[in-house]
């Protein structure tokens, strides 16, 4: 689990403008990408997203305005450069459906999740084919597509298992040098049951497909 330092948790009530500020799609991935790539300037985040820098400078203020990111240390005087301030940004899923806002923000912080998850496949496919990853990434990464049948605290106790044995593999892994950046999404979709008279049962589950 991320260390609280680390770590933001957003209150819908108490932060709504912070919320509102992250409801515009290039600027959760701008936050995205300096949490994956590190520091960065608005030219360069410009060229990663096909932005301007000037679209890309006006919304890394916006970000700043509400302390998502901040200057880093300049490689010179010429342009600033921009860290992220946290490397997680946390909320309550309960309290975010109270209102249309939070709903909003949450609906779209999941739906650039999925498109981060193609971004990643793509990248990996591609770093596996012209060798910048070692064959020996083949064969652990994928992604699963499971369907248990699980009770609200069954699902929590499962993310919470997950969580705390993702934080000892990578306190075990942190001086490895074959270690690497491993893009991880976690979703648990619970799905009301469907009328069996019109809908045709499939077993979708998968393992390790890629």
């Amino acid at each position: 689990m991320v260390s609280e330092e680390h770590r933001r948790v957003l209150d819908p009530e108490r932060d709504a403008a912070a919320l509102k500020a992250l409801t515009h799609p290039l600027r959760i991935r701008l936050l995205g990408l300096l949490r994956q790539d590190g520091p960065a300037t608005a030219s360069e985040l410009g060229v990663r997203t096909g932005e301007s820098s000037a679209s890309t400078s006006y919304h890394l203020r916006v970000l700043a305005k509400y302390a998502f990111v901040a200057e880093a240390e300049h490689r010179d005087g010429r342009e600033r450069r921009w860290r992220a301030v946290h490397s997680l940004t946390a909320w309550s899923n309960e309290s975010m459906e109270s209102s249309p806002a939070s709903r909003a923000l949450l609906t779209l912080s999941r739906r650039v999740q999925i498109e981060h998850l193609e971004t990643s496949l793509v990248q990996h496919e591609a770093d596996l084919a012209d060798g910048r990853l070692a064959q020996e990434w083949a064969e652990p990464s994928g992604i699963s597509d499971l369907m248990p049948r699980l009770t609200p605290e069954s699902l929590s106790e499962l993310r919470e298992v997950f969580e705390r044995k993702l934080d000892e593999l990578t306190a075990r892994d942190t001086a490895d040098p074959r270690a690497r950046q491993v893009v991880l999404l976690m979703a648990g979709l619970a799905l009301a049951p469907r009328d069996t008279d019109t809908d045709t049962d499939t077993d979708t589950d998968t393992e390790n497909a890629s």
